[in-house]
Order: C-alpha cells, then sequence, then structure tokens
C-alpha cells in the first residue's frame, strides 16, 4: 500500500481558531468558529467538558480510527482532521484505490515493451526476428495520458490532504509535480511529431511514479544515498588497485621482437583500454584462467601476477565492498525504520489524546472508556486476527471501565507479535474402532511413512530417467512407469482420505502443506485416469504414436513433474529447511522495496542502451538465411575470432528493442561472459561504450547484489533467532509477521512521552492543549 510522505514531522503552525481551553478548531471541524461541533477541554487540568453533540463524537472516533489505522501502516498523521477530509483519506487508501493507483503505474511502466521499438516478436534474434506489431500513433499515447490524468488527480488529493504548507516541504511531492508536467509537455511534442520522435524522454522519467508511490522504496533509496560515500572510498580503493595492476601488467606483456611471446600483449594488454578491460573482468573472474593462457603457457611465473591481483582485489576488497555495504546499508536502515516507529508510536499516542476526554469525566487523570475502544477499533480496517487479539486484550479492562495511556498503548503490542494458529479440534468418533484408528492416521509417523513413499517414487522416476537417457520418445516403454506411477498415487490418493478422516476436513486444511499435498494429489489422480481412458494401458502394448489431446509421452512427463514438486512436501518437516523456505517467502512478499528499486534502475539503463545502441550490432547479410547450419558452414562466410559476440552466436542479447535490453543487463549482472558484450560494442560503436556497461556492473553486480545479500542475512538471522527453540510441529503453527521494521525492532529506542508531545503540538492541523 502506497503511504503518504513527510518523511520526518514537521514544525510549524497553521492558521486556525484556538479556544481557551485549547480544542479543535472550528475551522478543522468543518463548522465556523464557536459551532456546535467545538470540543472544549482541559487535558492538564483534569477536566473534561463535552457538549452532547452526536456528530462531534462521531468525528472524534473517526478521527481516533484514521490515526489508528495510520499506526498500523506507518503512515505519517500531518494531514487534514475535518470530517470530509476524513472520508477522502480513507476513501484514498482503501484497497480499491490503491489497487487502481498501482494498476496505473504499471500500465505506464509496461509500455515500453509496446512503444516503438516494439518487443512484441517471438524472438529477438535479428536473423530470423519478423517485423514486430507496431501500434498505431495514438494508441499507446491515449493510454499513456489516461495514466498521467491518474497522476495529476493523485497529487491534487495528496496536495488537498496535506496542506500546501507541507506540500512545498516535501521534495518528493514537487518532483512528482515536474515529472508529471514535462510528461505532459514531451507527450504534446510526440503527438505533435505524428509520433515519430526518436527520444522520448518521459519514458526515462516513468520510473519516478513507482518509486514515489512507495514509502519503503524512498526510505531504502535515502540509505543507499547515503551509504554512497563508504562504497565510493572502497571503489576508488579497486580502482587504484586496477590502475595499478594495469601498468605493472602493460610493462611485464610488452610487445618483443619475438612473435611467439606477444600472444599475451595481442589479446590482452595491447594499449591502456583492453589492457584495464580485461583486469576489471578479471575481477569479476569472467575470463579466469583465459586471461592468463598465453603468459601462463610461457613461463610459471606469470601466475603469480594473475593471482596476486584476483587475491587481492575478488577476495580481499570486493569483500570488504561487501561488508562496509552490509554495515552503513543496516546502520541507515535502522535509523529510517526508527521514523517508522515513531510514526506509530504518534498515531496511538494521538488516538488516545483525542479519546481521553470521554474517560476523564470519572477521574483525575487521562483515561479512555473501554467501550469507546471497542467501537473505534471495530471501525480500523486491519487484519481480522490483530483486530482480534487487540479487541481482547481491550476487554481486559472491561471490569474497571477504562484504560490509561500506557494500558492503551500496550494493547498494540499485539501489532508486533506472532500469528499464533490454531488448529480445529479433532472430530469425536464414537465407536472404540474408529478411536483407535484416528490415534494411528493422526500420529506423525503417517506423515513420515508419506514422505518416504515419495522419495521413493521419486527414485523410480529418476532411474527411469536415466535408463531412457538415449532413447526417442517414440523407443520408450512407459508401460513400466505407468504401473508404479499408478500405486504410488493410489497410496497418496489413501493418505489423503485417511488424514481427512483423522483430522475432519476443517482440521486436515487447517495445515497448508495438507492443501499443497491434496491439491497434487487429486491432479495426479485425473491425469492417471485420462491416460487410462485415452490409451488403455489394461495392455502392454499400444501404439506409441496415437493422438489425444495430449501424446501419452506429454501426459507422463506431466505426471512425473507434478510427482516431483509433491516431493517439496517435506520441507515443512524439516525445521532448517522450513526456516529457510520461509526466509525466502518472506523476501517475496516484504521486501517489495528492494525489488522496486532494482526495476527502477533496469528501467532506466534499458532506456538508455536502447537511445545508445539500437541497432548498433547487424548480423552478416548472408548469415541471415543461415539457419540449422553447421559451424563449419557459418565460419566459411565470415571470420569470427572465437569467444566474441558472434562466434558464442548472442544475437538475441542486443538493444533493439526494451525487452530485449532488460535480457542483455540481466546477462551483464551475472558477469558470466560479460566481455564478449563489452567487446562487441565497443568493437561496433566506440570504446566509450564500455563505460555503460561499467556503470551497470557497479550499479547491479556490486552496489545491488550486495544490499540484497546484506538483507537476507538480516531477514535469515532474525527468524532463526526466533525459531530456534521451536519445533517443527512450531514452525508450523507459527506465522512469523516479518518486515523490515520487526526486523530491526530489538535495536529501536521507543520515543519518550515528551517527545511524543513535542511532535503531536507540531501538527500543522491537530491541535491539542496538554
Amino acid at each position: 500500500m502506497s503511504q503518504l510522505e513527510t518523511q520526518v514531522l514537521v514544525a510549524g503552525n497553521v492558521n486556525g481558531a484556538f479556544d481557551d481551553y485549547g480544542s479543535l478548531s472550528g475551522k478543522e471541524h468543518g463548522g465556523a468558529p464557536g459551532s456546535s461541533r467545538r470540543r472544549s477541554h482541559t487535558v492538564a487540568g483534569q477536566s473534561c467538558a463535552v457538549e452532547s453533540d452526536t456528530d462531534a463524537e462521531e468525528l472524534y472516533i473517526q478521527q481516533a480510527v484514521v490515526l489508528i489505522e495510520d499506526a498500523i501502516q506507518y503512515r505519517s498523521i500531518n494531514h487534514r482532521v475535518d470530517a470530509r477530509s476524513l472520508r477522502l483519506y480513507r476513501w484514498y487508501y482503501s484497497r480499491i484505490c490503491q489497487w487502481g493507483l498501482g494498476l496505473a503505474i504499471g500500465v505506464v511502466l509496461l509500455l515500453a515493451f509496446v512503444e516503438r521499438p516494439s518487443s512484441l516478436s517471438i524472438s529477438s534474434d535479428p536473423r530470423h526476428r519478423f517485423p514486430p506489431w507496431e501500434p498505431p500513433c495514438g494508441f499507446t499515447e491515449s493510454i499513456e495520458m489516461f495514466c498521467l490524468v491518474i497522476f495529476s488527480l493523485d497529487i491534487a488529493v495528496k496536495g488537498y490532504l496535506i496542506g500546501w504548507e507541507e506540500f512545498r516541504k516535501s521534495k518528493w511531492l514537487i518532483g512528482y509535480t515536474f515529472v508529471i508536467s514535462f510528461s505532459v509537455i514531451d507527450w504534446v511534442l510526440s503527438v505533435s511529431m505524428a509520433c515519430d520522435e526518436k527520444f522520448r524522454v518521459r519514458r526515462l522519467l516513468r520510473p519516478f511514479f513507482l518509486l514515489q508511490n512507495s514509502s519503503m522504496m524512498k526510505k531504502t533509496l535515502k540509505c543507499i544515498k547515503r551509504t554512497l560515500p563508504e562504497i565510493a572510498s572502497v571503489i576508488l580503493l579497486l580502482a587504484l588497485h586496477l590502475c595499478l595492476f594495469t601498468m605493472i601488467g602493460m610493462l611485464l606483456f610488452a610487445k618483443s621482437e619475438d612473435p611467439k611471446k606477444n600472444e599475451e600483449w595481442r589479446l590482452h594488454f595491447r594499449d591502456l583500454p583492453s589492457s584495464l578491460t580485461s583486469l576489471l573482468v578479471l575481477l569479476t573472474t569472467a575470463n579466469n584462467p583465459d586471461v592468463m593462457i598465453p603468459a601462463y603457457s610461457l613461463h610459471r611465473g606469470y601466475s603469480i601476477f594473475f593471482v596476486t591481483f584476483s587475491v587481492i582485489g575478488t577476495y580481499c576488497l570486493m569483500n570488504l565492498l561487501t561488508a562496509i555495504i552490509y554495515n552503513q546499508f543496516r546502520g541507515y536502515l535502522l535509523m529510517s525504520v526508527q521514523t517508522s516507529i515513531i510514526r506509530r508510536r504518534l498515531g496511538i499516542r494521538a488516538a488516545f489524546q483525542i479519546l481521553s476526554c470521554q474517560g476523564a469525566q470519572q477521574a483525575a487523570e487521562e483515561h479512555v472508556a473501554v467501550d469507546l475502544v471497542l467501537k473505534v477499533m471495530s471501525r480500523v480496517q486491519m487484519k481480522s486476527y490483530y483486530r482480534e487479539a487487540i479487541t481482547k486484550e481491550a476487554q481486559k479492562y472491561a471490569h474497571v471501565g477504562y484504560m490509561d495511556r500506557e494500558q492503551f498503548k500496550k494493547i498494540f503490542d499485539e501489532l508486533d507479535k506472532d500469528r499464533i494458529k490454531e488448529h480445529p479440534p479433532l472430530p469425536q468418533y464414537n465407536s472404540p474402532f474408529l478411536q483407535r484408528l484416528q490415534v494411528v492416521f493422526s500420529h506423525y509417523f503417517l506423515t513420515i511413512l508419506g514422505n518416504a513413499v515419495a522419495l521413493g517414487n521419486v527414485m523410480c522416476i529418476c532411474t527411469v530417467l536415466v535408463l531412457n537417457a538415449e532413447k526417442s520418445t517414440a523407443e520408450r516403454d512407459n508401460y513400466i512407469l505407468e504401473i508404479i506411477n499408478l500405486c504410488f498415487i493410489l497410496y497418496y490418493l489413501f493418505e489423503v482420505c485417511v488424514k481427512i478422516f483423522a483430522f475432519g476436513w476443517k482440521g486436515y486444511l487447517s495445515y497448508r502443506n495438507n492443501i499443497f499435498d491434496c491439491i497434487l494429489t487429486i491432479l495426479l489422480l485425473v491425469l492417471q485416469i485420462s491416460i487410462f481412458v485415452t490409451y488403455r494401458l489394461i495392455y502392454s502394448q499400444w501404439d506409441p504414436s496415437s493422438q489425444g489431446i495430449m501424446s501419452l509421452w506429454e501426459m507422463v512427463r506431466l505426471i512425473n513433474m507434478l510427482i516431483v514438486f509433491r516431493f517439496l512436501r517435506i520441507i515443512p518437516d524439516i525445521k532448517l529447511m522450513a526456516l529457510v523456505a520461509s526466509t525466502v517467502l518472506d523476501l517475496v512478499k516484504n521486501l517489495r522495496a528492494f525489488a522496486g528499486i532494482l526495476i527502477v534502475v533496469y528501467y532506466v539503463f534499458a532506456v538508455v542502451g536502447i537511445w545508445l545502441f539500437e541497432g548498433a550490432i547487424e548480423p552478416p547479410s548472408k548469415m541471415s538465411v543461415l539457419t540449422n547450419t553447421s559451424m563449419g558452414n557459418i565460419t566459411s562466410n565470415f571470420s569470427m575470432t572465437c569467444g566474441t559476440y558472434e562466434q558464442l552466436e548472442y544475437w538475441p542479447n542486443n538493444f533493439d528493442d526494451f525487452a530485449a535490453a532488460i535480457m542483455l543487463l540481466y546477462n551483464v549482472m551475472i558477469v558470466n561472459n560479460w566481455q564478449a558484450f563489452l567487446e562487441a560494442y565497443s568493437r561496433h560503436t566506440t570504446e566509450w561504450s564500455k563505460i555503460y556497461f561499467v556503470c551497470w556492473w557497479l550499479t547491479s553486480s556490486v552496489m545491488w547484489v550486495n544490499l540484497f545479500v546484506a538483507v537476507i542475512l538480516e531477514n535469515f538471522i532474525y527468524k532463526w533467532d526466533r525459531s530456534h527453540s521451536c519445533s517443527v510441529t512450531d514452525v508450523e503453527r507459527i506465522r512469523y509477521e516479518t518486515s523490515v521494521q520487526l526486523m530491526f525492532r530489538e535495536q529501536i529506542q521507543e520515543p519518550t512521552e515528551e517527545e511524543l508531545r513535542c511532535q503531536l503540538n507540531q501538527h500543522p492541523h491537530l491541535h491539542l492543549h496538554w
């Protein structure tokens, strides 16, 4: 969900009427000063007077509801709090509205795949790629304008909700306005030129829409920016290391009078650019040991140069860079998460302050009536199990009738706790025989037996695949394998039935691995029945070429794939494996901010790459007709050096369209054979093209991959520390609520009461008297 952005609570005041008791201004209430909607209270004086106006009381409840929702979502509370604004605010953060905004962002980013140069072709290989479908002028432009209108409405609503004073202090919102305005101007120019312009500058700005819509993504970007100085120092040391060894290498492998000793010079140290490139690629180990073989074949001693370079650069400096990124980024992210925790505490404290007047009528201290808290919680939009937990905690004070500030704060600690999943009770059977069967089939040994049977099934499939590896589809005898699979599938069906008998439907489905198991068993059974109906396998002989909806081999292969996939059921039963699997799922679910940053970087570099290198590499004219020919036939038409872009047939990796550019950037990020791209594009364009690829390598492989490793480590350590004392059953029952905020929860300091009061006093729209 996107979050209304103000990174810090801003000190300042807005013009509004304050009465002698510090009430909310009548302007904020939507009425005139002195109207019946005004509320008079003195918190510090332990007295409260509330006019019996139902509309006013409803407004205060609505304010508390919104503030608690802000706290749950770590949103800033610096927004308007009058009745009309609160309705607009809740509508803006409703699921349908946020999904619509996210859909618009996704659509405007995906336009790059359709716009010229279009990616709508089966293959990106220019040798046999048909001309892609090009949308008519105005098709993508109309979609883009619709999205820009949505973004304009989005910024208008945000600007209204936080007010002009807050709006002009937010650099992100000012940048949002500029990007929308520039995109509209560029859109008008594009339409006026009949969509025939070469550069669409607004494509480069589209990732900004994704960035500004995510609070966590902006926090991550801010942390990366703060980490850059420390990273730059190590990169400078790497550059010094690279330059030093480049000069030593050029001196060691200088051109000699003997042509037999010039191979190293000719291939890797011919001049300064080629020497730098060779050692830079060696830093990533992509050209090891190729780069040293010509010299090493002449003398063993030359290996000392390359080994020393790799040990210092690859194993010391690069790993030191990973350590610095992990340490510095973690520190800055911790500071950023501290802001999120303060936001939660501010929202809860403000909600208590608004509601406290109700309980102050009977006591000399700040109180909140329990009935009022329950009424508020029934309206808050949140996960049901959190609402139930908080409501249960609040009801503990029902016998008193009210709760103080600390008690009110404590009930919201349930948001930081893990969800304990309680399974339904076992069904009750009257028959002693059925009771004994229930004890047997609900025992853990049945799961262990099922895992052993699944392992045996996978081993049978593996054995048959090894025996039939050299046979064609028509030569394979699948009859025996089908009979074996049928026996195993019948056991799987038996296991599902007896577990349903032992646990009942609700109890059986309350286990996630049982749901996974049941779905795959049903699919296997349906496929097995289809094979028997189609091919009548009661006979051991049949025509392998007989046709059905799917060929026999395709159906058998699908069954085998599902059986192998079903073997993943063992994961929840092995604690460490279950922990690793849950960590991977949490990365997918909770670390979207890091993936979003990577998408932005990919998008920008792909657009720039298309501008710089579109159509730069073209296959030889005769090669386009030489499909499915031998290498000898191809090399007879033109010469190719071994290991080059052309010889490796990397033709599909190009910048001719957006999808191909994304794939090429991914291949460079992996750094396996990336020197082929460096050499090819420098040869077909200019030596300066290497700067583009080196910048991409630094951004993706050095920066982002190390950041991702750091987050994986933090996530895994967090979950390991919390679950090392749990059993396998507990791992199944407990759903760890892992988020970036919770990962650093133990290192975060709680704000003091004075700090909360100070920041609430600076709220631009909510005026409270203490």
